[in-house]
């Protein structure tokens, strides 16, 4: 199953195309404060556009590792960037989604920092 927040209807209309016969659910913003069980185990029910948030959210859940490198492998080949990508895990199941966000962002922050210091600026004094 894969969730996605913060794609336009193009988007999502490329991605299920490329990732035909899973289950491809757009989270809407009602659902902001919903624990991520509950909207997994309602995805079928869930309505609406999950376009509301400035940033992109490939959320995949019950993947396998293979399953999860083909699907970043995917997005890339679609040309997608700056995307931030989770799996659910036990945990994360049990929190609201405001707080997981909140947290993939701080997440991507850190991250974002890291490969800045490894890229540079560095003096070459040698």
């Amino acid at each position: 199953m894969i969730f996605l927040i913060g794609f336009s209807e193009e988007e999502v209309r490329l991605i299920r195309e490329a990732f035909e016969g899973v289950p491809v659910y757009e989270i809407p913003s009602y659902c902001r404060d919903w624990v991520l069980g509950e909207i997994v185990k309602k995805a079928d029910s869930l309505e609406g556009s999950g376009n509301w948030h400035e940033r992109k959210f490939f959320l995949m859940h019950n993947l396998s590792n293979e399953e999860v490198k083909e699907a970043l492998k995917k997005m890339k080949s679609l040309g997608f960037r700056g995307v931030i990508y989770a799996t659910t895990t036990p945990t994360s199941l049990t929190m609201k989604l405001d707080e997981l966000i909140e947290e993939w962002l701080e997440e991507d922050a850190y991250f974002r920092q890291l490969m800045r210091m490894k890229k540079g600026p560095y003096l070459d004094v040698g």
